[in-house]
């Protein structure tokens, strides 16, 4: 099954925009990507990483094209939508901002113990410090235990280095990955969502029939063949290490972050025990 009743392949089916040639000549040929190359392209170039690691990836097989993580993250929330979601503190704000309304009963992970009724998400690397969360580990050996569903957000893969990331944990539901930290397209929405079953959503529905942002799957694809998931890090921890040196920081991780353990800049608190300090606009480009 995928988008029910649908009759555009009927001669009168369906409702699409007229396809006036004068029109189309003028149309970019980044209209002319699929979605499932696109996908194929970003599992083969994240596998490329030469500083990360990466294992489990397979055991996901069900891909499709998403409008960053945004997209995805909605996704999990209607999939989930009985469930009380959780995150860490200093976790990606705009899940807070999701929940504030629809699921006003979601609750810190640091502020109650899970229940089987839960349903979780989680940045790797972690959006607060760059670096894995460290009660990763044990939280996803507890929900895997009580068949809590997760979603792991890598949108800081390609900004990172060290990292492994480990999916061979049952609880995993959803992976999600995007290209607006790795490269300068946030506006035109480039990401990827992974799944282990088809559950035939919206998302995968529309991966399925082609209804996707091409344009950003082809900028995506563009930049993916040019440049490789460890080409950021590579060209800019040297910038970051010097910067962290002078403003007495961590370096993250994440090429992105200097982290501060001192509380010397409490303006840039998250939420968490450290303060994340953004450098990127401080590199000497």
């Amino acid at each position: 099954m995928t988008a029910p009743n649908d009759k555009r392949s009927l001669p009168f089916g369906g409702s699409f925009a007229i396809m006036d040639p004068q029109i189309l000549n003028s149309l970019p040929d980044l209209l002319q990507v699929d979605s499932e190359t696109f996908c194929k392209k970003y599992l083969e170039w994240i596998a490329s990483t030469t500083i990360n690691s990466i294992s489990g990836l397979e055991k996901y097989p069900y891909a499709a094209y998403s409008n960053g993580t945004t997209e995805a993250f909605d996704k999990f929330y209607m999939k989930n939508h009985t469930r009380r979601f959780r995150c860490f503190r200093g976790e990606y704000v705009y899940h807070q901002i999701a929940w504030r309304t629809s699921w006003p009963n979601w609750k810190f992970l640091e502020d109650d113990i899970l229940d089987k009724n839960d349903a979780v998400v989680i940045s790797l690397p972690f959006s607060d410090t760059g670096d894995e969360h460290p009660a990763m580990k044990q939280l996803l050996s507890e929900c895997s235990i009580l068949d809590i569903p997760v979603l792991v957000d890598c949108v800081y893969f390609g900004v990172c280095s060290d990292i492994h990331f480990d999916f061979n944990h049952d609880c995993i539901t959803d992976i999600t990955f995007s290209l607006s930290k790795a490269f300068p397209l946030a506006y035109a929405r480039v990401g990827m969502r992974l799944t282990k079953v088809d559950n035939d959503d919206a998302m995968l529905m529309l991966h399925k029939i082609e209804y996707t942002n091409r344009i950003g799957a082809a900028l995506g694809i563009q930049l993916m063949e040019k440049y490789s998931p460890d080409y950021i890090v590579n060209k800019y921890k040297k910038h970051q290490e010097d910067l962290c040196n002078t403003l007495n920081l961590h370096p993250s991780k994440t090429v992105l972050f200097g982290i501060d353990l001192n509380n010397t800049y409490p303006e840039y608190n998250r939420g968490g025990p450290t303060n994340r300090l953004g450098l990127y606009k401080h590199f000497n480009v």
